[in-house]
């Protein structure tokens, strides 16, 4: 070996969902106690809008300023929570593209976080589709429903 292996990455997907939060706190938790980072992934999401240039361009950037704002409060969760300031990104395009294309490309991440969603529509299409696929790192899936206090008992 070559000297020390660099911190694992524990991945979350920030959206307005509200089991956004039991996946964040669990991650920021799971990373404290082992001494891994919390890695936050917005994706900036617009609609195919191809009408009008300066409409399109618009509607991107107030998308990415959403995404902006709601990572941008998540990490400030993190870092009131645990103390240490995650690594932030936002990309552009299909939610699961975006992760794929992530995982790919980042070889430090150790360690999707995802939340269960408590609807009755399902777990969540994040969670329906790294289920049921093989994944290049392991994928962790919290109950959506969790308290702050199970999360941290779990973690």
């Amino acid at each position: 070996m070559s000297g020390p292996s660099a911190p694992r990455k524990f991945l979350v997907v920030v959206d307005k969902t509200p089991e956004c939060k039991v996946a964040l706190r669990f991650a920021a938790r799971r990373a404290q106690h082992t001494g891994g980072r919390v890695t936050l992934l917005c994706v900036a999401q617009m609609a195919d809008f191809q009408q009008w240039k300066g409409v399109e361009e618009i509607m991107k950037d107030e998308a990415h300023q959403d995404a902006e704002n709601l990572i941008y409060q998540a990490a400030k969760t993190v870092t009131d929570l645990v103390g240490v300031v995650p690594e932030l990104l936002i990309e552009q395009g299909e939610t699961a593209d975006c992760l794929f294309d992530l995982i790919r490309r980042d070889k430090d991440i150790s360690i999707l976080v995802l939340a269960a969603g408590t609807a009755k529509e399902g777990p969540g299409p994040l969670v329906s589709l790294f289920a049921s696929t093989v994944q290049a790192i392991p994928v962790t899936i919290v109950p959506g429903n969790l308290t702050d206090e199970a999360v941290d008992a779990l973690a």
